[in-house]
């Protein structure tokens, strides 16, 4: 009986490896009244005189966990403040996924407002796929419970303040 505990626990431990994101698309969200189109291409969105930064990483995935090279990511949220720049481009930028799928976004962590938790929005394209409208949202965030479009599949790994990840599921048909 106990060779059989143990056999089955091994057989356990490769599935938490993987255990990825990949296998299912990412969930759509809104994009919500704040999208603007034709932001600028640019990894950090970060000004200079900013007081806490945050860098999120992550790859973009087909749904058989294959890298999906040159994706383009379009991301934008709220200041300190929780408003957004409707007349300009500050927090918002876009760029392409590296040859293995990978990204890296330097910004800040945004505001609550009213109504929402904290949350990034993103737009996620593999070439000449579709695009996924999605949102990533903070775990433990206090606003999360009483936000009407928090997900919890949609929060980011975060190991240390300061740093999140997040990996992407995109169709790619």
């Amino acid at each position: 009986m106990r060779r059989r505990d143990i056999l089955a626990a091994g057989l356990l431990l490769p599935l938490e490896g993987l255990a990825q994101t990949c296998g299912i698309v990412t969930p759509r969200q809104t994009e919500g009244p704040f999208f603007t189109p034709n932001s600028p291409k640019r990894i950090s969105l970060l000004e200079g005189n900013e007081k806490s930064k945050l860098i999120v990483t992550g790859t973009v995935l087909t749904a058989q966990c294959k890298p999906v090279a040159n994706a383009l990511l379009d991301f934008w949220h709220s200041d300190e403040q929780g408003a957004y720049d409707n007349r300009g481009f500050r927090y918002r930028g876009h760029q392409f996924a590296d040859a293995q799928g990978r990204y890296r976004l330097e910004t800040i962590v945004p505001a609550e407002y009213p109504g929402r938790a904290r949350h990034i929005h993103v737009k996620v394209q593999a070439p000449r796929g579709r695009v996924l409208t999605t949102q990533i949202h903070f775990p433990g965030d206090p606003g999360n419970p009483r936000d009407g479009l928090y997900q919890p599949e949609l929060e980011m790994k975060q190991a240390k303040a300061g740093e999140g990840a997040f990996d992407f599921v995109v169709s790619v048909q």
